[in-house]
């Protein structure tokens, strides 16, 4: 996966939690992720899988593309 597609990733997951008012710790409690994997996630460092894309989404009510749709 390129650095790019890491960023908007991280980028949009940062959006979508902060919109609804979560810290990260709050965000890995309730997709079972480390705290660690979600704070690398917002820093585009993690090469994140389609199953994990998908459980984001799921969680915030989109569509999982919309997570590597640029803003």
């Amino acid at each position: 996966m390129s650095q790019l597609i890491r960023n908007i990733i991280a980028n949009n997951v940062k959006q979508l939690r902060t919109s609804k008012g979560l810290r990260r710790e709050e965000l890995s409690l309730l997709l079972g992720y480390d705290n660690s994997y979600i704070s690398k996630l917002e820093k585009g460092r993690v090469n994140i899988t389609v199953d994990k894309i998908e459980q984001i989404a799921k969680y915030f009510d989109i569509e999982p593309y919309l997570l590597l749709k640029k803003k």
